[in-house]
């Protein structure tokens, strides 16, 4: 997995949630807290989730076969998309089901200092492993907001481990919330009610998850910054003129296909052609590294012509 997979994020959440996961569960079987539990299913949820995205990585380094010709980088985003799936499953609908059950049957806590110190721990650790994620994320965002981050990013695993630590802050706070008004009210209502939130709070993170992994996986352009770069690139202003219309696809978080019609002058000989058109594929992948495989199609421009047919500006890609 290259650097902007975040490796060393995924394996700082793995280790916390491992820890905390053990943690959790100790304190549920002295206390009998459905916070608790619930927080030690989503550790254990967020644990498999970070070996998901390890794992896609590994298989997303295969060499490109003549079955899959482009390659395997999009199996990062499938396994991107599953975290989604097993976050959803087995975090937030188990969190709603044990927090229904609780409000229906609600009892005290035993032995409150159990999930109370559990929980601080676990505020600590997820502390530690959020700091990393970002820390990794800033090197990438630039001048985006959190939030255009997520929804641009081309390598899923960061904003996943991002959303996921977060998810697990938030829901710890819950999750203290809800057994602090169990032990300061005396009833165990309280309890379900945090583990609940915490439920809903997780279903919510796994859609924002699968709708963004999804975009991912049904294609994704370059980013409007990288489609300049490649324009300004393939043009020589001597025998390409301008580009005609293109198209950019991600087949992986690290790497693009560029394919392009491009203007050549009518009198151009074919030895020009094929020259200029190596030369503006050495330009492109100077100017965005990640555009690996590059696809240019030579052709005479007509205004007339162009005016006749579909309007290239309204077209994705077009000029």
């Amino acid at each position: 997995m290259s650097a902007s997979g975040g490796t060393k994020a995924i394996v700082a959440a793995l280790g916390a949630n491992l820890a905390i996961a053990a943690a959790k569960f100790v304190a549920f079987a002295f206390s009998g807290s459905s916070s608790m539990l619930a927080e030690g299913v989503h550790s254990i949820a967020d644990s498999g989730n970070q070996g998901l995205l390890l794992l896609g990585g590994k298989k997303a380094k295969r060499a490109a076969t003549a079955e899959h010709p482009f390659g395997y980088g999009r199996e990062r985003y499938i396994y991107g998309f599953l975290v989604s799936i097993v976050l959803f499953t087995i975090g937030g609908v188990f969190a709603l089901y044990e927090g229904y059950e609780k409000i229906h049957d609600p009892h005290e806590l035993d032995n409150w200092y159990w999930p109370v110190g559990v929980l601080i721990f676990a505020i600590i650790a997820e502390g530690f492993s959020f700091r990393t994620a970002i820390k990794e994320s800033n090197e990438l965002r630039g001048k985006q907001t959190w939030a255009q981050f997520v929804r641009r990013a081309k390598a899923p695993e960061l904003p996943v481990v991002l959303l996921e630590d977060f998810g697990a802050l938030v829901g710890l706070v819950l999750a203290l919330g809800g057994v602090g008004l169990t032990l300061a009210t005396g009833d165990g209502i309280w309890d379900g009610i945090g583990t609940m939130c915490i439920g809903a709070l997780l279903v919510l993170i796994a859609l924002v998850l699968a709708a963004e992994t999804k975009s991912l996986l049904l294609g994704e352009a370059a980013g409007p910054e990288q489609v300049a770069q490649i324009r300004a690139a393939v043009v020589d202003g001597t025998v390409v003129t301008r580009v005609i219309h293109m198209r950019t696809l991600h087949l992986g978080p690290d790497e693009l296909l560029v394919a392009a019609k491009i203007a050549v002058q009518h009198d151009d000989t074919a030895t020009e052609i094929a020259d200029a058109i190596n030369a503006a594929e050495a330009r492109i992948r100077e100017a965005v590294p990640i555009a690996r495989v590059i696809y240019l199609e030579p052709d005479i421009y007509h205004e007339a012509t162009a005016a006749a047919g579909a309007d290239p500006s309204k077209t994705p890609g077009g000029e």
